[in-house]
């Protein structure tokens, strides 16, 4: 079973505004894509004019705070954002709270990971299912005892 969370709200139960006309869970989900993009194209090896313009494109997208804390993922050797599958960051192979999940299912904040320090991100297509109820087991039948007969007096 999928969860359905189309237009997800705050706190308060309101709609947030986002920005410029578009909704928060767009522009976040366009800086992750943009971050990935980014992760694909420094590990990828690209050399060029081509990818070094376009790699400097993409930076120019990204909000240095999140572009500086990525920066000093990819100096230590990590990868800078990573896949969560089956609420499992991909990156440290640890669970990821549901509330984070929760999060960059309605894409209204960026979100870390709280072991690795990576950025997180949702695959397309991917969400969180619910797992599938366990069926029930009920415990065999023991037999009756019989009543012993009345005593008659």
């Amino acid at each position: 079973m999928k969860l359905d969370l189309t237009g997800c709200r705050g706190r308060r139960g309101r709609q947030r505004r986002g920005t410029k006309n578009q909704t928060p869970g767009v522009v976040m989900t366009e800086l992750l894509k943009t971050l990935v993009k980014l992760q694909d194209l420094e590990l990828g090896g690209e050399k060029g004019r081509e990818a070094g313009s376009l790699k400097t494109e993409l930076r120019a997208k990204i909000p240095p705070p999140i572009l500086l804390h990525y920066d000093r993922l990819i100096a230590r050797g990590k990868k800078g954002i990573t896949a969560v599958r089956n609420q499992i960051c991909t990156g440290c192979h640890m669970q990821v709270p549901l509330g984070v999940v929760m999060t960059l299912m309605c894409g209204t904040d960026i979100q870390l990971c709280d072991n690795c320090g990576r950025y997180l991100y949702l695959p397309e297509g991917e969400g969180v299912s619910a797992p599938a109820p366990a069926p029930e087991v009920k415990a065999p039948a023991k037999p009756r005892k019989k009543k012993a007969a009345a005593k008659s007096s």
